[in-house]
């Protein structure tokens, strides 16, 4: 164990942190966190569509998620160019270079156009669905863009105002962008996004399969107990989580089943249960459990904020990061629990979500239940709960019973000092 501690202390954390702060990889995360508020509307849409079953008289507010958290990837293809364009010091192009990925992904998802000049959008290409389009054209643009910002058609002495030199600076490589994506839907009349839908097909297979949801869960879990935030994995894992929801919903929505079991709302249902990695029991242990001063008063301080599922006071300051005693167990729970899920859904024994709820600081099991829209969810709830108790346990008392005798040893130490 001291030889795993010590080469991810010493060598995989520095490099993975070293990865997340690379501007491109930052980029995609910054501009997934910053669309989020979107996806929380469609959340709300998704608990008053849960009212409307009792109260009829409320109006069918679906198209507000169709706006907000069905504009999902467009709304991303604007900001990875605007975010990396300031990551990279050009961030007086930085807005222009976000409207042309939405211009370029626009063009990208193969709109049909009449002879009289209308134009007809498939809905469902703008959100989750259309992630990974969203995001290849983000980095295309904002690739194009960032080097052309190194070029200027102009010295730097010029007399001409600088709103002027950077119109024609831009103009360029936007011209660029927006022939190649004329020549690939108009002129070579290909389906970019069926094109990459096919070719992440095996990433989202993989990570719908039982083993690749396990792991999608325990991967962050693992990092995050080596103080590396679980939201490294966020561009490879979410947009499979959004599009397997987009599928679920639309599946449901024509009369079939939602499949899709890795889904962030899963998660939500059941692995953040407290937090990353499931950890409410372990709070309420300390709370109620704990014989050392130290746990005891770290339980009071983390309780209110597990039961809203934010657990970095407790990840750090029991500490889970870095502590044998407590990172083993959450690593097991980490494993157990998305089986348990996984197990539940492909068994029918509760909802596979098909309705978008990020609305991750509400209390379980009322989070459960939101998530799933079933009230089945509630059980399996408190039976993960039970388990994740029981990992904890052993664990748990054996640290409360090393950190008691380092107490208590202190303490006659203090004693013998004053004599």
């Amino acid at each position: 164990m001291k030889k795993i501690m010590d080469f991810m202390t010493n060598s995989f954390a520095p490099k993975v942190n070293k990865i997340v702060k690379n501007p491109w990889i930052s980029a995609i995360q910054d501009s997934i966190m910053a669309a989020l508020p979107l996806v929380f509307v469609g959340s709300l849409i998704t608990v008053v569509s849960l009212l409307k079953n009792i109260f009829e008289s409320i109006p069918d507010l679906s198209m507000i998620s169709n706006f907000s958290f069905g504009m999902y990837g467009l709304v991303v293809a604007f900001l990875i160019p605007y975010y990396l364009m300031e990551k990279k010091g050009n961030s007086g192009q930085k807005l222009i270079s976000g409207a042309t990925g939405m211009v370029l992904f626009l063009m990208l998802l193969f709109p049909t156009v009449t002879a009289e000049g209308s134009i007809t959008f498939i809905l469902a290409r703008f959100g989750a669905t259309g992630m990974f389009v969203s995001m290849i054209t983000g980095l295309f643009v904002a690739a194009v863009m960032n080097f052309a910002a190194k070029k200027s058609l102009f010295g730097e002495d010029t007399p001409i105002p600088d709103f002027v030199v950077g119109w024609f600076n831009s103009l360029l490589p936007i011209t660029f962008i927006l022939v190649v994506g004329w020549l690939i839907t108009i002129q070579f009349n290909i389906d970019f996004f069926e094109v990459i839908i096919q070719m992440f097909s095996p990433l989202a297979s993989i990570v719908q399969s039982y083993p690749g949801f396990v792991l999608s869960v325990f991967i962050p879990v693992f990092l995050y107990t080596f103080g590396i935030s679980g939201w490294v994995m966020m561009p490879a894992i979410y947009p499979v989580y959004m599009a397997g929801l987009a599928a679920n919903a639309e599946a449901v929505a024509n009369g079939g089943q939602a499949l899709n079991i890795a889904t962030q709302e899963t998660c939500y249902a059941f692995s953040s249960m407290g937090g990353i990695g499931t950890t409410l029991a372990l709070s309420v242990m300390m709370l109620v459990l704990s014989k050392s001063a130290q746990l005891k008063a770290i339980g009071k301080a983390v309780i209110i904020p597990s039961i809203f599922n934010i657990n970095e006071p407790l990840v750090f300051g029991a500490p889970i990061a870095f502590n044998p005693y407590l990172m083993v167990p959450m690593w097991i729970n980490s494993l157990l629990v998305p089986t348990i899920a996984y197990i539940a859904m492909s068994l029918h024994l509760v909802n596979v979500p098909s309705q978008t709820f990020l609305l991750w600081y509400m209390p379980y099991p009322i989070t459960s239940y939101l998530a799933t829209q079933d009230w089945r969810a509630i059980v399996i709830c408190i039976i993960i709960f039970v388990i994740t108790w029981l990992v904890f346990l052993p664990f748990f008392k054996a640290y409360d019973n090393s950190l008691l005798k380092r107490e208590k040893e202190e303490a006659l130490a203090e004693e013998a000092a004053a004599i």
